[in-house]
Formats: structure tokens, sequence, C-alpha cells
């Protein structure tokens, strides 16, 4: 969006010696690139070669702080925040700014720390808008006058306004108005020209893919990344960061406590002693668990919280046979969904014929990835109504393919399978590896998947598995770790539902056949 909110009144907090000086470092590098932070001042870029940064440290070491005190400060110096909800016309003196993750649920997490950031993709896409709500979000982001239309009444254009000046959300403000997406916006394309600076949060998740185009777009590129986290798979334990020359790695070693003093930290923390133990790690989750009521010493797996946060284990095999016993104790039949089920997009299976159906899924955040509760059917043969968790417009109805895998069988089991469309995994137990990049208030780890990569010996990039597998899985938990040490699941306590989830506008049906 290129309307500015105002910067928060309160002093931003003092920054450590390790984050001053990274903030040195970047402050130098965005005033090579015509920003100057320190007199608030934009000058044109300057041509030649494009620049790329990592901030690089571990959980509670203040990479997010880092991150939204660099935001704002661009902000003040007048760069102009860019998000995928809508970009007014570009001037010859507008210097842009976006803030990234390469998840919804990531982008999520930055966003409630009032952060406004999107997802990697969807800043490679722009919207379409059509030309007479064009001119109502030129308006509203103040590179126009109040339109005079018939499409909206003035006591709507009134609300939208309303809205856009407290939220600065141009689809936010037409919603407000009355309006659905697919009424304003038209479809989406490729972006064609740059940015000038990109902030990566998560950036441990970037492939290869993933980096060429961020660096495509952006002439100054900077990465946010724990390196105890899992690399991405295929790239041998190795993220992007770990390339870059010492130059350009700024380190941040200095763990800030929270105000509450996680004992969820401390455990996440204990992981770095090279001489520590699976067992003697067990020792001391049972120890904080006396301690502290949000760590959990389990001996079950909890029903209830599965249906919206997934029990988080290694192996697939682990995973499969979870799910089932998930299905089993809520009654699920064979051969059909409970609406509350959850799942996990696998992906789009649609053919490049289709290319613009795909961008408008993916920009509704149906992306490989994303957390998806299951509705009911949809109105026709092969759709599925979905609430997609986290998303802006989170009601749709696609034609859908989900996969339930089948303990020691190499084909899954179909319940529903349209020809083409948006394909699902269930979603009641996640691997460590796909978590990354999400939080959930409450978290279960599979402890006994835990031992077996202790027991396994495998290491990776000099660092045992075992110890990867347990940070990760530790700090996907916000508030509650719930530690389950054997291979069984608790009754639940209440039928499956969907009366948590908000219900927004009707939903939008999409036609996996047309153009």
């Amino acid at each position: 969006m290129t309307g500015q909110t105002p910067a928060p009144a309160t002093s931003p907090p003092a920054l450590s010696p390790d984050q001053a000086d990274a903030w040195d470092a970047l402050a130098e590098t965005f005033a090579q690139a015509g920003i100057d932070l320190t007199a608030e001042e934009l000058h044109p870029p300057q041509p030649g070669k494009g620049r790329v940064m990592a901030v690089i440290g571990k959980a509670g070491s203040g990479k997010t702080l880092l991150l939204a005190q660099i935001t704002r400060a661009l902000r003040e110096a007048g760069v102009e925040i860019v998000s995928a909800d809508y970009e007014g016309r570009r001037r010859k003196d507008r210097r842009s700014l976006a803030v990234l993750a390469p998840t919804n649920k990531a982008a999520f997490v930055l966003r409630m720390r009032g952060v406004p950031a999107t997802t990697i993709h969807r800043i490679l896409y722009t919207p379409v808008y059509d030309p007479e709500y064009e001119r109502i979000a030129e308006w509203l982001a103040g590179e126009g006058a109040r339109p005079k239309t018939d499409t909206m009444p003035d006591e709507a254009l009134d609300r939208a306004k309303a809205f856009y000046d407290t939220h600065a959300s141009v689809p936010g403000a037409l919603a407000a108005a009355g309006l659905r997406g697919s009424d304003f916006i038209k479809g989406w394309k490729r972006r064609e020209e740059g940015l000038d600076v990109g902030l990566i949060d998560e950036a441990s998740m970037l492939d290869e893919r993933q980096f060429d185009d961020l660096r495509e777009i952006f002439p100054v590129l900077v990465l946010f990344g724990d390196p105890a986290q899992l690399a991405p798979v295929g790239q041998s334990g190795e993220m992007v960061f770990d390339r870059l020359a010492a130059p350009q790695r700024l380190i941040l070693n200095r763990i800030h406590r929270q105000a509450d003093d996680s004992p969820i930290l401390d455990l996440a923390h204990a992981l770095a002693d090279e001489a520590l133990g699976f067992d003697d790690f067990e020792r001391m989750v049972r120890d904080a668990a006396r301690r502290d009521d949000r760590v959990i010493w389990a001996e079950r797996v909890d029903s209830d919280l599965l249906s919206r946060s997934p029990v988080l284990v290694w192996r697939n095999a682990t995973r499969i046979r979870l799910i089932h016993a998930f299905r089993a104790a809520y009654g699920a039949p064979g051969d059909a969904l409970l609406p509350g089920e959850p799942l996990i997009c696998d992906g789009l299976e649609l053919p490049l014929k289709y290319r613009k159906k795909r961008i408008d899924l993916e920009a509704r955040g149906l992306i490989k990835g994303a957390q998806v509760v299951y509705l009911g059917p949809g109105r026709k043969p092969g759709f599925s109504r979905l609430h997609v968790i986290r998303a802006e417009d989170p009601r749709l109805s696609a034609a859908s393919i989900v996969k339930i895998e089948m303990p020691d069988q190499d084909e899954p089991f179909i319940p529903y399978a349209a020809r083409m469309g948006a394909a699902f995994l269930h979603g009641a137990a996640v691997t460590i590896h796909k978590s990354q990049g999400s939080q959930w208030p409450d978290v279960q780890v599979f402890a006994p998947d835990i031992s077996a990569a202790a027991w396994s010996n495998r290491s990776e990039a000099g660092i045992a598995l075992w110890k990867r597998l347990a940070y990760v899985a530790i700090t996907r938990a916000q508030h509650r770790l719930i530690w389950v040490t054997r291979a069984r699941l608790a009754r639940p306590t209440r039928p499956l539902s969907t009366e948590d989830l908000a219900v927004p506008a009707p939903a939008l049906e999409l036609d996996e056949t047309a153009d």
C-alpha cells in the first residue's frame, strides 16, 4: 500500500551493542543507496551493483525488534511501504520498501508485532484493479481527488475512508464499504519494475530460486535469519546467507530475555551446549515443567489442540499414524471429511494455460504450506468450502484434491478429487521441517521422534540433527510448549467444530476451468 500511517508516538526501545553495530552497518548500506536515516533525507538511487546484507541470530536475539525499528526509520525518512493489496502510481522521486516473509503464517506473525509484512510470492505479483475502483483506491491513498461515482454512494465512500485512515488497507476499506475482492481486483500480473529495499524475515527458509528472484527486484536486500533452524530441503544444511562474505553478515549474539523470562527460550538456547545429550535435555524439560506451567510434560497427544495446532513430528510415518489416530478419535468416516478437520495446502495442480487461476488462488492465500480448515462440500462436484487461516479474506470455495496418506501404502486415499485444483494433505500433524515460519500459541512436540533422531547420530552442517529439530519445534511455541513423551492420543473432550472461525462475506466460488 502506498498510504502511510503515522509512526507510533512511543520512543523506540534502546538497542544493545550488537544491535547498534548492525544498525550502523545497515544505515551505511542504505546511505550508499540514497536513503539517509540520520538526516531523514532521500536521494536518487545510484547505479551500480546491488547489495545484500544479513542479520543473523538465534531466537530471542532481537532480530524482529531490529527489523521493526529499521522499518520505522525508513518510513520516517520518507520511504514508501509497498504491499500486495494496492500499489499506486509510481513517481520519479519515490523510494520504496517491502517487508516480506516466505509464508503467510510468518508474515502474520510480523503483522501482529506491528510490522506491515506480506509474503514473497504476493510481492512478485501485483493486483490489477477495475478502472472504476482504481480511482477510489488512488483517492484513499492520497493520490487523487475524491471521485464522483455511481458505483459507491457517498456514505459507502465515507466508510471506506474512515477504515483506510485507521488501517491503511485499500482492500479492507473497500470491504468496509460492502465490496468483495472479486468486485474490484480483476487479476494479478508479475511485477515488472523493481523496488528499492527488501527486508526478508525467516530467511533460513529461502531457497536459491527465491533468493535469485528477490535479487532481481531489490537492489538492497536485507535478510533476517536464524542459523540454528533447518535449511531448505536439498541445500545440504546450508542457508542462502551462509555464502555471504563476513562484512555482509551481521551477527546478534546477545540473548534478550523476555519480560516474562520465557522457559521455552531457555530450553531452546540450552541446545547450543555441545556436550548436552538428549536424555539430559529431557530432564531439563521435565524440570522446567515442574517450575512453570508454560512447559508441560505430557504422556499423550491432546486431540482437541490438533484441529488448529498440529503436533510437530520428524518422521512422515509418525505423521501419518497420528493423522489416522486423530480421525478415528473423532469418528471421521473413511470416505469423507468432517467440517472442522485441518488441512495443509500441498500446492496447486493446474496446467500452465490456467496460470491466471493459479495466481488468483495464491493471491487469496492458498499457497503451498497454507493452513486450512475444511468447512464442507462446495456447490459444485469436487469443490470444497475452505477457511484459510490468517488470510485477509479467509473464506473461499475451490476445486480440491484432498489426499490422506495411508500407513504402509504408497498411494494415498483421496476422499475428494476435482480434475484439477488445490491439493491438500491432512493437517493434524506436520513435520518440523514444514513448520518453520509458523507459530502457534500452544505447540505439541512429539518427543519419541526427536529421540529417534538422536539415536540416528545424524548431523546437519556440523550440528546434531536432533538439536536442530528440537530447536525449531520448541521455538514454534508462542505461549505454551507441550512435550509429548508417549505414542498415545487422548480422547477428544468435544466434537469438531468451525464455530471459532470468523464468518466474513460469502465465499467466492473459484472455477478450476475458467480463464
